[in-house]
């Protein structure tokens, strides 16, 4: 049902012919229905009862569809009576309860729907969390969409009473509490997903954020949030544009839900189809993004392999990245160089890691533009990106630049450089090991020689992520060596998640080293701030690198470069998920350990509760140097 674009279904409350209700909904431009699966009034008794011997069928026969039809136009919805008892004390009401849900998700497997919704009205959910996650380890062919409303009814109505500010009852009215506490217990499992109820007023905005972090799969928008304008049309508010636009980000589908109260039920999918549409960004990074959002990727180990051409190409794209880059040149060229000398004096810059030459390229263009001499070292280990530099070096670049097959960390350089100049950044800055190939080329750049980049920072901030913690629990279902999947930290497009609390700096380098003993070990705790009940899954790893003075490059939420899409985040995950609550502190430890061969993070949580050691002597994920 979910694609490229806005896809919109159409809930009714009751069905008679279930045929002319779906070519009803097509015609008005809905890829899909939801029904329930039994009359809502349609009551059924297991225990004892004058219904017990009721003859004949519980609901609709599976002949008034094709087999199609059902799979990909129908979601089915749970009879509220079914969810009503589940908790109850009472064990006939109980029963009763347990046999009307499980007959209806029986059926649902039958007629091959999928995807089927239920509602939760409460946090006590236990039993239905309990039956659903064995119904799914069971094995279904439908995703299971709980529906929860944005704000449950006692804290709307709480909104309006200065003298009831929470539950009668003691329980707890944040329905993200209700939500959450389903899903651990369900044990978060891959085909449960979410169906948020927008509310008529919307929350605060971490409320909405919190929301964004969790599997969302549909969003029910009632008839009755939506606006009449002048013209007679449906409407949303700013804030509920807003709302829907994040929403569709995480490719949730749309159900419009209650009476019709405009014309007609297309012009609720129209709006959408036209708001979304016209709002979307155009922007490089979501652009190149799109199809990884959340997709977990190794890390490259380009000091260990060689990259292929294709690995190249797309780097070699970004539009910011060689930008920026020739920037830092031309300023470090001119402060090399000054005027009155620029006809006698000619700078030697060495491109170290050179890839298929961009920044040779740059570096060129720079002095050109700086209408200054230069000489420029390519030195490159990839045998086969040399190739490619020897042939632009016949081509276009002559005596200028002169390349160079070696390691640079054992390449005996014919004189020393005034710049060097490498794009050996990873996603979390030193994780493509940087610092040790730079500390082992800077013995050929001069006493005064400038680095570029000069320095660099990773960062790292608490993440909340139901999807990434899924898809690396997958990854573990797998494989045997479970705890592997865990211990490894990957690079991802970071989508479907909330950060808990803005990222803090966790290990520098500077460039070039001169201290008299390099050590490139380093180890930090921090201590982060929580300001909401929430779950951490895992933490994101961001950097920010000082090319050359104010000329900057940053993957950090809160100083993103725009547009420049090189690096996507790494996510350190976490083997269990930590419960989090406001006022609490939340203090990670974090290690960067290295031996003669491999470089490898190991990290722990100690509070609010202690989470062991992750990657104990690199035992998931080294970096081989």
């Amino acid at each position: 049902m979910a694609g490229t674009r806005v896809s919109c279904g159409l809930e009714y409350a009751s069905v008679y012919e279930l045929r002319d209700s779906l070519e009803e909904s097509s015609r008005a431009g809905y890829d899909f229905i939801s029904v329930p699966l039994a009359h809502p009034r349609f009551t059924r008794e297991y225990v004892g009862g004058k219904a017990k011997q009721r003859d004949g069928a519980f609901t609709r026969s599976d002949l008034l569809l094709s087999s199609s039809e059902w799979n990909s136009l129908i979601v089915g919805r749970i009879n509220p009576s079914a969810i009503l008892n589940l908790e109850s004390s009472c064990s006939s009401l109980r029963i009763n309860s347990e046999e009307t849900l499980n007959q209806e998700l029986i059926f649902a497997a039958h007629l091959g729907l999928p995807a089927v919704m239920f509602p939760l009205l409460t946090d006590r959910c236990t039993n239905i969390a309990r039956i659903i996650h064995n119904r799914v380890v069971q094995g279904v062919c439908y995703q299971l969409w709980v529906r929860v409303p944005m704000q449950a009814p006692e804290e709307v109505a709480a909104q309006h009473r200065s003298d009831r500010k929470e539950s009668e009852d003691g329980f707890a009215v944040d329905t993200w509490t209700w939500w959450n506490r389903f899903h651990s217990i369900a044990n978060l499992q891959k085909k449960v997903g979410l169906a948020l109820e927008i509310s008529a007023d919307l929350p605060e905005q971490y409320v909405i954020d919190r929301w964004l972090g969790e599997p969302v799969r549909s969003v029910i928008l009632p008839t009755s949030i939506w606006l009449t304008n002048k013209k007679g049309f449906p409407v949303l508010s700013r804030a509920h544009q807003l709302l829907v636009k994040g929403l569709f980000k995480l490719h949730a589908q749309f159900v419009i839900s209650g009476p019709l109260r405009h014309q007609h039920y297309k012009l609720y999918q129209q709006y959408l189809e036209h708001t979304i549409r016209a709002q979307l960004e155009v922007d490089p990074l979501t652009d190149f993004a799109r199809g990884y959002e959340d997709y977990l990727q190794c890390p490259l180990q380009p000091l260990m392999d060689n990259l292929e051409s294709q690995t190249y190409e797309v780097f070699e794209k970004d539009p910011i990245k060689y930008s920026e880059y020739e920037r830092a040149m031309y300023m470090a060229i001119c402060d090399k160089i000054p005027d009155e000398e620029k006809d006698t004096k000619e700078i030697i810059l060495m491109v170290v890691g050179a890839g298929r030459g961009p920044l040779v390229r740059r570096a060129l263009a720079a002095a050109k533009g700086a209408l200054r001499k230069i000489k420029v070292y390519a030195v490159e280990k990839n045998p086969n990106a040399v190739v490619t530099l020897q042939a632009q070096q016949d081509e276009d670049w002559g005596e200028q630049v002169t390349v160079v097959s070696c390691d640079m960390r054992e390449w005996d350089a014919p004189e020393k450089a005034d710049i060097l100049v490498s794009e050996l950044l990873g996603s979390f800055g030193d994780n493509e090991l940087s610092p040790e190939c730079l500390d082992g080329a800077q013995k050929f750049l001069k006493e005064d020689g400038i680095s570029i980049p000069s320095s660099y920072t990773s960062f790292l901030s608490p993440l909340q992520s139901a999807k990434l913690y899924n898809e690396i629990r997958n990854c573990r279902e797998k494989d045997k060596h479970y705890l592997a999947h865990f211990e490894t930290p990957y690079v991802v497009y970071l989508h479907n998640k909330k950060e808990l609390a803005p990222s803090q700096p966790l290990f520098t380098f500077n460039h070039p080293n001169r201290d008299k003993v390099i050590d490139n070990r380093r180890y930090k705790s921090l201590q982060f701030h929580i300001t909401e009940d929430n779950v951490v899954h895992g933490f994101g790893g961001y950097f920010e690198a000082k090319l050359y003075k104010d000329v900057l490059l940053s993957i950090k939420p809160e100083t993103h470069s725009r547009g420049m899409f090189s690096w996507f985040p790494i996510l350190f995950p976490l083997r269990e998920p930590v419960p989090v609550h406001i006022g609490e502190v939340m203090e990670v430890h974090f290690w960067r350990c290295t031996n003669k061969k491999n470089v490898w993070y190991e990290w722990c949580v100690t509070a609010p509760q202690i989470i062991s050691i992750h990657n104990p002597n690199g035992r998931a994920h080294t970096i081989g140097l």
